[in-house]
């Protein structure tokens, strides 16, 4: 996978000659070191000292890599045993892939082992190193900071010959960073780093920042490294690009769905150089920090169904292969494509399935052609061929229900109801569930216990078609949910919601935050009757359609949304009973 551009030669000679002539007319000069109105200027942010991308850096494939194997959860990842074992697996499975460059994220977790590592092997292999500064609420905040900035400068110097470049944060600026570094700040940090090594700076952000970014962090970095990811971006706004190709024949629509999503990254990629154009710095290399493709579309995670699956990875996979060649060819393409990621982690929970290799090490269909099962790597179990992609087609109307009762999981039988199959329960973050006896509800026989465990954010479940299947209960509109529920001392409030597809296939979702005396709910160690009208989650999302639900039941307490503390504990049991909807 490892290919040489004859055009990264020309372009290390052509720019400083492009400098220099600038330097002596003192005029713009279109074409020098990137063209047109991007190219340098006397008035350009800090371009002197630029420092160019080694040839080994833009001519690798390249990945981004952590070595989390069994955290389940962020809070567990500082308990993780990372082995020099472990990791030479790791490394020995991506150098088997072709892949010559990684990316790690942080320069204290894991990288040194890493490093040593690669050295002690002398694996074929180099690094983007990272440093992973945080918010700065405090003094101590700010310590902790320095104390990676620090480790990150020793190692980049005690690993010349491995390290060739340093990426300082990971979206930390764009505008929905729920980790922001103020740009002034991260300046500083940028300007620390590079002032005590001599390999090319950057700092990683979504190319939302990039398109907008600071004056002095342009000033400072000698590369820009954007994230762009359209597919995600899907679940976020369906509407920013034609995922769905819905005019494309059905056989060909797939591969419309990942040329689109290519279009569409390439569009960001030139939004991101825009933003360094306003700045008279559109010669400035660029790469794709990240970019992927999940293979899973996992459970508790952005809903990413018609798109997430091993084949669509692999399509959109070899596309970026296309893309980054030509790329190199060109001065203003991507000079390396960093794909997310190298291994799926569970501790990512929900936002996990996104490795080239899931978390057995097992290769995913991606890379399996490039080595052999059994022999080069287990394989990840499933055949495949392009065929299976997955794509955007219209979702199946069922006839309406027209019970009185839908009911959900009860004991006593009712007439007229009809009582709903085929759905399986699945937590988020680490809900325990089981059906059990002892605590007798009005329903009387067995009921639902829930235990929250919850992670830091929180805890839920839901109740759902696995496969899909969506029931049409439009005919309940004008009905309710009910159950009967007993919180032993629950602190605050729970959410309940309801998840429905749509004719685009936009998954809408609506949950209500409710608390004592909120439509029969209570937390005095009895059951009580919950009845919400169905009412209240069109209200609270009007983009529901009663006619193609598929989440009918979620139970979950986000601490954000129900005004509790993150990572609070020690939560007591709900138990659930009689759950069903009435018209």
């Amino acid at each position: 996978m490892n290919s040489t551009s004859p055009f990264a030669s020309l372009y290390a000679i052509k720019r400083p000659l492009c400098l220099a002539i600038a330097a002596i007319l003192a005029t713009p000069l279109a074409g020098c070191g990137g063209g047109g109105a991007g190219g340098y200027t006397p008035s350009a942010v800090s371009q002197s000292d630029r420092r160019e991308l080694p040839q080994a850096f833009i001519t690798r494939a390249s990945v981004n890599y952590s070595p989390y194997r069994t955290s389940r959860n962020e809070s567990e990842l500082s308990r993780e045993v990372i082995t020099p074992a472990n990791v030479l697996e790791d490394l020995r499975l991506i150098q088997a892939t072709g892949i010559g460059t990684i990316r790690l994220f942080s320069s204290r977790a894991f990288a040194e082992t890493v490093l040593q590592v690669i050295k002690d092997n002398r694996l074929d292999l180099k690094v983007q190193l990272g440093a992973y500064p945080n918010p700065v609420p405090n003094a101590a905040a700010e310590a902790d900071n320095q104390a990676e900035l620090d480790a990150c400068i020793r190692l980049a110097n005690a690993y010349k010959d491995i390290v060739l470049a340093v990426s300082v944060g990971n979206e930390t600026m764009v505008e929905w960073s729920t980790h922001k570094v103020d740009p002034l700040v991260m300046a500083g940090y940028l300007r620390k780093v590079r002032a005590a090594i001599s390999q090319p700076v950057t700092t990683n952000d979504n190319w939302l920042m990039w398109a907008n970014v600071n004056k002095e962090v342009a000033a400072t970095v000698d590369y820009a490294a954007v994230h762009v990811y359209p597919f995600l971006d899907t679940f976020y706004n369906s509407t920013k690009y034609d995922w769905r190709q819905k005019n494309a024949p059905e056989s060909g629509r797939a591969k419309a769905m990942i040329d689109a999503t290519l279009t569409e990254a390439k569009k960001q990629f030139e939004d991101a150089r825009a933003g360094l154009v306003k700045l008279n710095l559109g010669h400035l290399p660029m790469v794709i920090g990240e970019t992927g493709w999940a293979a899973v579309d996992t459970a508790g995670g952005p809903t990413l169904a018609f798109r997430a699956h091993p084949v669509n990875q692999r399509m959109f996979f070899e596309g970026l292969q296309t893309w980054v060649q030509d790329g190199r060819k060109d001065v203003q393409g991507p000079k390396a494509i960093f794909y997310f990621q190298a291994f799926d982690e569970p501790w990512k929970q929900g936002d996990d399935g996104w490795g080239l290799f899931n978390a057995r090490r097992e290769a995913r269909y991606v890379v399996q052609a490039l080595g052999t099962c059994g022999v080069t790597w287990a394989c990840e179990a499933g055949n495949y061929t392009l065929a299976d992609a997955v794509k955007w087609v219209p979702p199946t109307l069922n006839p309406a229900i027209t019970a009185a009762r839908y009911t959900l999981f009860a004991n006593t039988a009712v007439s007229g109801e009809q009582r709903a199959t085929g759905l399986r329960w699945d937590p988020f973050a680490l809900t325990g569930y089981r059906e059990t006896l002892g605590v007798n509800s009005p329903d009387g026989g067995v009921h639902f216990e829930i235990s929250p465990n919850p992670v830091d954010f929180g805890w839920g479940l839901f109740h759902y078609s696995g496969s899909g299947v969506l029931d049409n209960l439009s005919n309940f509109s004008g009905g309710r949910l009910n159950f009967q529920v007993r919180s032993d001392g629950y602190p605050g409030k729970i959410e309940v919601g309801i998840s429905t597809d749509t004719e685009d296939r936009d998954i809408q979702e609506a949950f209500l935050q409710i608390g004592p005396g909120d439509y029969g709910y209570c937390n005095n160690n009895g059951w009580c009757e919950v009845s919400i009208p169905i009412s209240a989650f069109t209200a609270a999302n009007p983009k529901l359609d009663l006619r193609y639900v598929n989440f009918r039941f979620i139970v979950a307490d986000r601490f954000s949304f129900t005004g509790k503390p993150l990572n609070q504990t020690g939560l007591p049991a709900i138990r659930i009973d009689g759950l069903h909807w009435s018209r």
